[in-house]
């Protein structure tokens, strides 16, 4: 896995971006389930972290 510059601060590889991608996966969902989970359902919450998942490891 070859590393490459994209817009995190960092030198990734494609292993690096998924840990991340996981480690905000699971802070968004308990920051939601704390702050978010009377207003809004749990569901928006895991589609916004795939979305920006996916970006991270595209992208990132």
């Amino acid at each position: 896995m070859a590393e490459r510059n994209g817009f995190l601060p960092i030198r990734t590889n494609t292993f690096d971006r998924v840990f991340i991608s996981v480690v905000l996966f699971i802070a968004i969902s308990l920051f939601w389930m704390r702050f978010l989970e009377p207003h809004a359902p749990l569901w928006v919450s895991t589609l916004l972290s795939a979305i920006l998942g996916q970006w991270i490891i595209r992208k990132g």
